[in-house]
């Protein structure tokens, strides 16, 4: 019996959008990069990207738990001496609801190419409005 190496044509993209409102950050993040990776479909091969486009609305109403919204901070660094920078999660929700999600999922994705490619079909809006209403995306409850 020879192993199953999905081709390209072989690979099916469907659209989903999801309520982030009321969900936790990182088990919604998990269940985002799962489908974005494409590790639920029969066809998975780790060298490629089977995965669904996915579209997260809500992303302003994300739950954390515990006192992460003080406590948990992200860095960036300008490149200069003393160029870092931090933000609290409660700012960045505040001003980029949207890099909070995109930052858990990336995380969770692979640190190549193929992992680039698969953050490229996730879209984040902080409101309920989104621009996709043409690939008929079906609801998913994660």
């Amino acid at each position: 019996m020879k192993t199953f190496s999905p081709k390209p044509t072989d690979i099916t993209r469907n659209w989903f959008v999801v309520d982030a409102s009321d969900k936790i950050l990182g088990r919604l993040a998990s269940a985002v990069a799962v489908r974005l990776r494409g590790k639920h479909k029969v066809e998975f091969a780790p060298h490629m990207d089977t995965g669904d486009c996915i579209i997260v609305v809500n992303a302003a109403k994300v739950l954390t738990t515990g006192r992460k919204l003080d406590q948990k901070k992200y860095y960036r660094h300008s490149g200069w001496i003393g160029g870092l920078k931090e933000t609290s999660l409660r700012d960045m929700l505040a001003k980029k609801p949207e890099d909070v999600i995109r930052k858990a999922v990336r995380g969770m994705l692979p640190k190549n190419r193929l992992g680039r490619a698969m953050l490229k079909k996730l879209k984040i809006y902080a409101g309920e409005a989104h621009p996709h209403e043409a690939q008929k995306p079906e609801t998913l409850d994660v």
